[in-house]
């Protein structure tokens, strides 16, 4: 635990390890920024648009989507595979399409346990965009439901092709595996915290998101409080963030760990604040880039154009989410083209790739660079036509 309610420090045995604590980081920056004269109208600015754009719209599409996921037992591909072989890729590709990785996790899964196939397995990390899905849906609902409906066609059709060219389970473990990836509970004080602290602001911070939203104009003294208010939560969500985990691995800060052991509400509120910090991230990075460099990074990107779609595929090889979110952010924003958001959507494997990794490494290894051909063709082809 990193952070206790009677002693906020880190603990003996981890102070000579502390740059091992890579998400606390980010807050530092932020308090760095913000009291530096120079930065603080941009940090703030920056930090009010992610909460009342981006946070309180993914916080209610996750609630939704996971009290709708609740209502549906897991279906076993093995079953589907056994009485209608023809839709099992369809099906796991429809696993993927759904936002955030879980759909993908349990693909994965049934793969390593020789319960689907190989093209089902590179057909789910095709198909899924991971928790960058959440994103692009709070924020252009049509773009995302036009990326999620090509991925979901071209990870149909070539797993097929996959299965056709590799047996069901071809590089499968020989038995299956009975090793348990990790899964460790959020700190109680963190979570105790996050609780009462969206217990205060989701019902009046919605409505001002949606005020906002609408452009509704409160005037110039409210606008300002309302930003530094939102600004202010902004900040509390990256520090819920950086204190729920140690983030000692890669794995830690790219991902948000998919625990059962959790209720919905905590599970909610952990992949919002790991959502809303990686925004946070690139939309700082760009104004910062911005100001120190005096470049312009959307006439750079225009001049470089060809090479978006290249770019955003191996960012989307990557595994984790914290990435792909980058690149959903840059497209937000106006800054790269929608041919390379929706290569990077095709190469993304999200967090359902740690899984992967962890118990058939070397399926992963071949899944994921499967992914990348689709991801440059269809890429290029939107791109040139």
């Amino acid at each position: 635990m990193l952070f206790s309610l009677s002693q906020f420090a880190l603990p003996k045995h981890a102070i000579k390890s502390t740059l091992a604590y890579k998400r606390l980081f980010l807050p530092i920056a932020l308090l760095c920024l913000i009291f530096n004269e120079s930065t603080r109208v941009i940090v703030l600015g920056a930090l009010a648009d992610a909460f009342l754009q981006v946070t309180m719209f993914v916080a209610a599409t996750l609630y939704g989507y996971y009290l709708l996921v609740n209502r549906f037992p897991k279906l076993e591909l093995s079953y589907i595979a056994r009485v209608a072989p023809k839709l099992e890729i369809p099906f796991a590709a429809l696993l993927g399409a759904l936002p955030g990785c879980g759909g993908a996790i349990i693909v994965v899964t049934q793969y390593t346990k020789k319960q689907a196939s190989f093209g089902s397995l590179v057909a789910v990390l095709i198909a899924t965009m991971g928790d960058a899905a959440f994103l692009l849906i709070a924020a252009e609902p049509k773009t995302a439901l036009l990326v999620l409906t090509i991925s979901f066609t071209v990870a149909t059709l070539f797993g097929w092709l996959v299965n056709l060219l590799h047996p069901a389970n071809f590089l499968a473990p020989n038995t299956p595996s009975h090793q348990q990836l990790q899964c460790q509970r959020l700190p109680k004080p963190v979570g105790f915290i996050s609780l009462q602290f969206w217990r205060i602001v989701a019902l009046p911070m919605t409505l001002a998101a949606l005020l906002v939203a609408f452009q509704y104009d409160f005037g110039e003294n409210i606008n300002q409080g309302l930003g530094y208010i939102a600004a202010a939560c902004c900040f509390i969500v990256a520090l819920l963030w950086a204190c729920s985990s140690p983030g000692k691995s890669y794995q830690d800060v790219t991902a948000e760990d998919d625990c059962s052991k959790e209720s919905l509400t905590t599970k909610v509120l952990q992949d919002t604040h790991f959502i809303t910090s990686w925004v946070v991230a690139a939309f700082i990075g760009y104004e910062l880039f911005v100001l120190w460099s005096d470049v312009n990074i959307a006439a750079l990107f225009q001049n470089y154009a060809v090479l978006l779609p290249l770019i955003a595929c191996l960012i989307g090889l990557l595994p984790g989410c914290g990435p792909q979110i980058l690149v959903t952010s840059l497209y937000m924003q106006g800054l790269v083209p929608f041919s390379a958001l929706m290569a990077n959507a095709i190469s993304n494997d999200g967090d359902a790739l740690f899984p992967a990794i962890a118990l058939a490494p070397k399926a992963a290894l071949i899944a994921t660079l499967y992914t990348s051909i689709p991801s440059l063709a269809i890429g290029y082809l939107i791109f040139f036509f």
